[in-house]
């Protein structure tokens, strides 16, 4: 074999090696990519696994007696305290229309935790017969004006933080929808959409028979969540 084949071989070699290398490099990412957006959080344990709708819609007992507590506490006229469980909280959020489905993607089974200072939304997303575990953490906030932000602090797929992508498209997503469907901005409802999708903080104020109430401190503790409110004014006003 002559000098110039060895040559030539040598570099077939070398770049069959190269290639190689690469090759596991991907493949590698690709598995350990594939790990996180396939990874079940330890924490997340929904009450309702099913992706199936429910044939009952039942009102959460739950529900049911914090609205008689705020409403009965708002009548009185003075600040009052309320506290808000995890327990009681996911039993109202699984009594809601689920699955919901947008876009192809199936979301269900909703699980939510309080932790310190922090609200954490989880739930199941399947995209063609793949299931990947979504978290939302949330840290609200009241400013020294009295307006709420409710911060979106990170967003995961999985173990995947997707945080700076989800923040863009919710951006994206909330001011398409400003521009084609006719939105009431002052409704609590959207007010709420902009602070989760736009980082828009907003006057927490809401009404009971009536009566403005408004959220003046919340606190976010593990597995209860501390609100406190002050009627703004009577009926009579």
């Amino acid at each position: 074999m002559s000098g110039k084949e060895t040559d030539t071989n040598n570099r077939r070699k070398a770049r069959l090696k190269k290639l190689l290398y690469w090759l596991t490099i991907d493949l590698t990412v690709a598995f350990v990519t594939i790990a996180l957006l396939l990874y079940k959080p330890g924490r997340y344990n929904p009450t309702n696994t099913s992706p199936f709708v429910s044939e009952v819609n039942e009102v959460s007992p739950y529900l049911t007696h914090l609205s008689s507590e705020i409403y009965n506490a708002a009548q009185i006229g003075d600040p009052f305290e309320i506290t808000i469980t995890q327990e009681g909280v996911n039993d109202i959020i699984t009594q809601a229309n689920w699955p919901i489905e947008s876009e192809g993607i199936l979301l269900y089974a909703p699980s939510a935790l309080f932790i310190p200072g922090m609200i954490v939304l989880m739930g199941t997303a399947d995209f063609k017969g793949v299931e990947f575990i979504i978290t939302v953490e949330l840290n609200p906030q009241i400013d020294e004006e009295g307006l709420i932000n409710i911060n979106v602090e990170k967003v995961k797929i999985g173990a995947m933080n997707i945080t700076p992508l989800a923040k863009i498209t919710a951006k994206k997503m909330y001011a398409h929808r400003l521009a084609t469907v006719p939105v009431d901005i002052y409704s609590l409802q959207t007010q709420i959409a902009a602070s989760l999708l736009n980082n828009e903080p907003f006057n927490p104020v809401f009404k009971i028979d009536h009566k403005r109430i408004r959220l003046s401190k919340i606190n976010i503790e593990n597995e209860k969540l501390t609100a406190n409110l002050t009627p703004e004014i009577s009926s009579h006003q």
